[in-house]
């Protein structure tokens, strides 16, 4: 009956907000409706032709080859004098817009995951139940889930090109991530503290006690090297996710320097540029978590904080930069509208015609795709949040900087020697009891020493990834492309 309470109600009316509020008050629809982002209209072909010096109710000169005609399209010098115009974004114009459902549905899903979560909190906080699920959990995995769902598709479209390189560039990521996640794998904890070889170890012996339990012979669940290596093959399709991601990031961030003049705005983009690079320096013990906890100034050189409060910090320290990447997103999707005339300028270049169906697709593709590049944009952002999230409430920390003694590892005789004998007649109240053991037993083989390992190593991956590539893509922009 403990689950049939506060969180059940919270998550009935959450989901009654997502299906009756959120179609009219999208916060997805808020990010590109909201009046900040502008729009290059493509020219019609009229224009066109009035900026060529041709007559509106001129014709066309078909050509004739052996009865055939010969349609030829009209075109126009690449040097024209042309002029976008712009138009902000409305609700209107979205409905056009590729992949702006499965971008609205993961933005107001997240939304709502994340109210849930809060709330969640908030009620563990005050009321500290014991023996409840937390409900919160299943939303943030079923986040989890629609954005690899998302990240998945997007990728797809990639494969299904035949020409460009794309499903190169993601085969080579992928066997790169893969080879750079074994590398990782077996580097000592005294270097990256993830906590992995805790967090199994604890899980092989809590499994082995629970399946002797059960009457049940075995040497264990899983040898150490089939987990790391399906942590690897996790991991390289995650890289293979995330490179475009990271590719167009660093297009975004540099086009955004460029139009942006403030300084503190610069500063800012700086800073969302190197939060991934931030955040994986979180877990490198030589660099931040030795010098804040053994710092070596003095003989009597006491620790800055304590170990849970440096665990504390550094969850905080990912929603920051989780809530400022978010806080950038307009800046980086305008710099992506801007390639329409970014591409009209460098024709103006270039001589030569162009037709006037090609110039009107290059200008109008930068529009239709603006939900790819936004889902690009915020996937990651999403992944990091919530394995955050799930690291927090899964792992047993907490977000007050104070100590809390989480138990970690569980004795499964103590459960077992806890549970009643059922007498043989109580058939139904014997299954229960029965039940009711088995449950508590897997909660002592997924512990949270397990759970700290395996989140706190994909967000680090994930931030891994995301910088790797970024750092890939602005190297490529900035020097290949200009070479």
């Amino acid at each position: 009956m403990g689950v049939i309470g506060v969180q059940l109600v919270v998550t009935m009316v959450m989901a009654s907000v997502i299906q009756k509020i959120i179609p009219h008050y999208s916060f997805a629809r808020w990010i590109l409706c909201s009046g900040s982002l502008r729009w290059y209209q493509h020219p019609t072909e009229d224009e066109l032709r009035n900026l060529a010096g041709k007559q509106k109710g001129q014709k066309r000169k078909d050509r004739k080859y052996n009865g055939h005609i010969d349609n030829k399209p009209l075109t126009v010098p690449k040097d024209i004098d042309l002029q976008l115009e712009t138009k902000y974004i409305t609700e209107v114009d979205t409905l056009a817009l590729h992949y702006f459902p499965e971008f609205q549905w993961l933005v107001d899903f997240t939304v709502a995951a994340t109210v849930v979560y809060l709330i969640t909190e908030l009620y563990y906080s005050v009321a500290q139940p014991s023996g409840e699920m937390n409900i919160s959990v299943v939303w943030s995995m079923l986040v989890l889930a629609f954005v690899v769902k998302i990240l998945f598709s997007l990728t797809t479209h990639y494969f299904k090109l035949e020409e460009g390189g794309e499903r190169s560039l993601c085969i080579t990521f992928g066997f790169f991530f893969f080879v750079k996640a074994m590398a990782i794998l077996i580097v000592t904890e005294n270097y990256l503290e993830f906590g992995l070889e805790t967090g199994f170890a604890n899980f092989s012996d809590s499994a082995l006690q629970f399946l002797e339990h059960q009457g049940l012979e075995s040497q264990g669940p899983i040898s150490k090297l089939t987990f790391k290596l399906i942590l690897a093959f996790l991991c390289a399709l995650i890289g293979a996710f995330l490179t475009f991601p990271g590719l167009r990031l660093a297009q975004m961030h540099l086009d955004a320097l460029n139009v942006t003049t403030a300084k503190f705005t610069q500063t800012l983009l700086h800073i969302n540029f190197l939060s991934p690079l931030i955040m994986v320096l979180l877990w490198v013990k030589p660099i931040t978590k030795d010098y804040i906890l053994n710092p070596t100034l003095g003989k009597d050189s006491l620790p800055l904080m304590a170990e849970q409060t440096y665990d504390t910090l550094r969850l905080w320290t990912i929603i920051l930069m989780c809530a400022l990447r978010l806080a950038m997103m307009r800046h980086h999707l305008q710099a992506y509208l801007n390639l329409a005339k970014k591409a009209v300028e460098q024709m103006k270049k270039e001589a030569g015609r162009i037709s006037t169906v090609d110039l009107q697709k290059m200008v109008a593709r930068v529009f239709y795709y603006l939900c790819v590049i936004a889902l690009q944009y915020v996937a990651p952002l999403v992944m990091l949040l919530h394995t955050t999230l799930l690291l927090k409430t899964l792992g047993g920390y907490s977000w007050g900087f104070r100590v809390e003694e989480v138990p970690c590892i569980h004795q499964t005789d103590s459960i077992q020697a806890s549970a009643p004998i059922a007498p043989p007649e109580a058939g139904t109240r014997a299954s229960v009891t029965q039940l009711s053991v088995a449950l508590g037993g897997l909660k002592t083989v997924f512990s949270p020493l397990l759970f700290r390992g395996l989140f706190s190593f994909f967000t680090w991956w994930i931030a891994a990834c995301l910088f790797s590539t970024s750092l890939f893509g602005l190297f490529y922009h900035q020097y290949l492309m200009a070479a």
